[in-house]
């Protein structure tokens, strides 16, 4: 039996395969190395980062792969119906990145409102002359809208946050009751922040007509993916003053920011460190090394994503 991961991870994997199967082989690099770059003829079980693209050309290099652990709660980096159809089991890492995400997607849409940024960046120029009245004026979020565009795990979770900070909360999404249209939210809405995953449907849900009808003195956040915002049509309502701020932990093609982005004003740009917490990392990493235990073990793991699958002793 035959374990490979495509990063390291913090927990030791090993320890907890080899215990449970004595004879298993781990192979665990010592910083992500890519799924490109891992040896998977012989591989049992595949732990991998939502960095990895999953699809027909990896399982064609892993005949014998039975399982896939994906360290993340979206997996639009891996062709399901591939592995479905192949009869290989996906699991994916939801409920405890939850709390973290959704923190951050809350620091960031403070740090818009409040132009902490700017902030910072004119106290350590040395060139910051003192108090004044007018100086970084930004928003007040007592009493404003927080428009959720999905109101999943995180959704909620934010949901909560904003009612504590005193903000009325609308939403869309297709499975919750009393939900608005994505077009009402945004014309509703102080801020807008996303929590839903990459869809066809989704992709460029943050567009210029949508962008057109917000607020002037609306916010956006995205902490879920990239693709989700139409980054040049968020650039042009930045610039042209159309709306307020924005704050981005995912981008289109991430790493790589584009220039226009990162000279943007009033633009908030975060590493895509929505679930970097301790607790929230290591527990991912936990729920990876479940998924592949129960599969090599013939049982059905509790964060399987395609339940087509059947599992075998």
């Amino acid at each position: 039996m035959r374990v490979v991961s495509t990063s390291s991870l913090p927990i030791d994997l090993a320890g907890q395969v080899t215990a449970r199967f004595e004879s298993a082989a781990v192979v665990v690099p010592d910083h992500w190395i890519g799924v490109e770059r891992c040896d998977l003829a012989e591989a049992d079980a595949l732990v991998c980062l939502l960095l990895d693209r999953i699809d027909a050309s990896v399982i064609a290099r892993a005949p014998k792969l039975r399982v896939v652990a994906n360290c993340a709660v979206g997996y639009d980096n891996v062709d399901v119906d591939a592995l479905t159809s192949a009869g290989i089991a996906l699991t994916n890492t939801p409920d405890v990145l939850t709390e973290a995400t959704a923190e951050l997607a809350f620091a960031l849409m403070l740090a818009a409102a409040r132009r902490l940024p700017e902030g910072e960046a004119l106290v350590r120029s040395g060139t910051w002359q003192g108090w004044r009245l007018d100086q970084l004026l930004g928003i007040q979020l007592l009493g404003k809208t927080l428009g959720i565009i999905g109101l999943g795990r995180i959704g909620q979770a934010m949901r909560r946050r904003a009612e504590a900070f005193g903000m009325r909360v609308i939403f869309a999404d297709p499975h919750a009751p009393g939900a608005l249209s994505i077009d009402q939210v945004f014309a509703q809405a102080d801020v807008v922040s996303l929590h839903c995953p990459l869809t066809p449907e989704t992709r460029n849900l943050v567009n210029a007509e949508r962008l057109a009808a917000m607020k002037s003195t609306a916010i956006v956040v995205n902490t879920s993916r990239g693709a989700c915002v139409d980054e040049d049509a968020l650039v042009d309502a930045l610039t042209g003053g159309r709306i307020f701020a924005a704050a981005l932990d995912v981008f289109a093609r991430e790493p790589e920011i584009a220039v226009r982005l990162r000279s943007c004003p009033r633009l908030v740009l975060a590493p895509h460190i929505g679930s970097a917490t301790t607790e929230a990392r290591t527990q991912m990493a936990q729920l990876c090394a479940d998924g592949v235990i129960a599969v090599l073990s013939g049982s059905r793991p509790r964060n399987l994503v395609n339940a087509e699958v059947v599992f075998r002793g």
